[in-house]
Formats: structure tokens, C-alpha cells, sequence
């Protein structure tokens, strides 16, 4: 059993010894930094179950890619619930930005980008060793993932409103999304949903919209998300010293789906400093 789990979603796939899928599994955000122990050991058990359907056992091997599981104790209290869960066989855990480059660019050398929710550079070099930059969760970064375009878009539409900043298309975008009809309201609406997460990295969305109609303020908001992304990518391109190297950056993520044009900003700045890298989207599961 293979899981992805992510921040806004779950996913499980189940194969037989050939690997052939004989079964799939699809729901909610299971992160234990935003959703907690209890929501991820429930988000988890419900793909499983839908994976495994009515088969007579649980899989030998359970396999899951998520975000912290380079740090001991995140991998502790996963193998926790998988164990609570009834899986008894091998258990591997690795960080959910590893098994996207996988994905993306097999055994080759690579560095994958990811932003969702958050955002992670991580990267495997030609002689197998890792790096990675990023990935910290909102307090501490995050930045140029889709949570961290939202908590911009909002600190745009009320600069907009004070007078701090340029006026902004994302205003009235911003506004009717969080279902508020005054700048007074945004926070309240805002603020005491209990979707707050997704509410703001949904948000991510309506910057691309604005973008792509000519805003300028939306734009400025996704070029500073690239140069963020580019950063963390550079990092662990020179962690490798792959500077100079044939390699793949694979693009991953829900923002890169959200807004298209991130793509070609990012690729545009990994060119200038690792020209003989090929960027391009991912288009498996991890």
C-alpha cells in the first residue's frame, strides 16, 4: 500500500506482488503540523480502508510519503497510528517530497519543487546523497507555497483598503470568497471558520485569476512566490553541486495547477543559474 498525504489531500493506491493498482482510496488533508494527530490517524484510515476494500489482510508493506517525516519524532507518531491502524507488517515513511521526485524523475539525479499548501525543495544527487530547503510549516516560511500566496492576497486587499498600497481587483475577489460584504467583515469571516487553511490557500486561485486579467498587484504577488521557490530550488542545487549538471526540477503542487504562469516563472529562474536543468511539470501520482 502506497499513501501520498498531503495537506489538502489523501491519497492510496493498493498493488498486488506485480504492481499492478488493484485498488485506490481518496480524501482529506493528513498532516500532522496543521491537522493534528487525531485528524491524520482519521484521514488515514479512511483511504486505507477504501484501498484495501474486502481483502482478507492488511498489505506487508504500507509505504508513506509526508511532510515532517525527515524528523524522528514525526516519524514516531506516524508509525504510531499505522500500527494503531492494524498494520502490522513493514512500515517505510519518508517525506512526501521525496517520493513526488521519484515520480517525476525516477532514479535520475533531480531536484522536485513542491507547493500546496506548503512548499518544500527537495533533491537527490548523482552520488544519492539528499538536501533539502524549506519546508518548515507556516510559522517559519512556507514561503511561494499557495497558504503563504492567500495570507498575501489578504494583506493586499486591506492595504488596498487603508490606503497603504495599491488598489487591487483582488479585493472584491477576496471578499465574496471569505463571504463578507465589507473590508470590516473580511477578518471576522476570516478568522472564525474553522476552514481557515484551506479557506486562505484557496486563495491562491483567485491571485492567478487576477493576474491573468492584468492586475498588477496579483502579479507582483506570483513573481515574489517564484522567487521563493527558485531560492529554495538554488539551495539545494548547490547543496548537490549540481550547478552544472544534467538534471530534472520537477514541479509539484496544487499552486502550480492554480496558476500556470508559475511554471514559467520558475522555470525562467532556475535557467539562470542551473542552465542544463529541465523543469517541467509533474504528471504522475506521486
Amino acid at each position: 500500500l502506497g499513501i501520498d498525504a498531503g495537506g489538502s489531500k489523501t491519497v492510496a493506491w493498493l498493488a498486488d506482488a506485480d504492481g499492478r493498482i488493484v485498488g485506490e482510496g481518496r480524501g482529506g488533508g493528513a498532516n500532522l503540523h496543521s491537522a493534528g494527530e487525531l485528524a491524520t490517524e482519521k484521514a488515514l484510515y479512511e483511504v486505507i480502508h477504501a484501498a484495501i476494500g474486502d481483502a482478507p489482510a492488511m498489505p506487508g508493506v504500507v509505504a508513506v510519503g509526508m511532510a515532517g517525516m525527515d524528523r524522528a519524532d514525526d516519524e514516531a507518531t506516524l508509525r504510531a497510528i499505522l500500527r494503531r491502524l492494524g498494520c502490522r507488517g513493514t512500515l517505510v515513511a519518508v517525506n512526501d517530497a521525496h517520493i513526488a521526485l521519484v515520480a517525476g524523475a525516477d532514479e535520475s539525479p533531480g531536484v522536485v519543487v513542491i507547493a500546496g499548501t506548503g512548499s518544500i525543495a527537495y533533491g537527490i544527487g548523482p552520488a544519492g546523497t539528499a538536501a533539502r530547503a524549506g519546508g518548515w510549516g507556516e510559522v517559519y516560511g512556507d514561503e511561494g507555497s499557495a497558504y503563504w500566496v492567500g495570507v498575501r492576497a489578504l494583506a493586499a486587499v486591506v492595504r488596498a483598503a487603508d490606503r497603504r498600497g495599491p488598489a487591487t481587483a483582488l479585493s472584491g475577489l477576496v471578499l465574496r470568497h471569505a463571504g463578507a460584504d465589507r473590508i470590516d467583515d473580511l477578518v471576522r469571516h476570516v478568522h472564525t471558520r474553522p476552514d481557515r487553511r484551506p479557506l486562505i490557500t484557496a486563495m491562491a486561485g483567485l491571485v492567478a485569476r487576477a493576474e491573468a486579467d492584468g492586475d498588477a498587484v496579483a502579479g507582483e504577488i506570483l513573481r515574489a512566490a517564484a522567487d521563493e521557490l527558485a531560492l529554495a530550488a538554488r539551495s539545494v542545487v548547490d547543496q548537490l553541486g549540481m550547478r552544472g549538471e544534467r538534471c530534472r526540477v520537477v514541479l509539484s503542487g496544487g499552486l502550480f495547477k492554480m496558476a500556470p504562469v508559475m511554471s514559467t516563472l520558475l522555470a525562467a529562474r532556475v535557467a539562470e543559474y542551473a542552465p542544463r536543468a529541465a523543469t517541467g511539470l509533474l504528471t504522475d501520482e506521486p
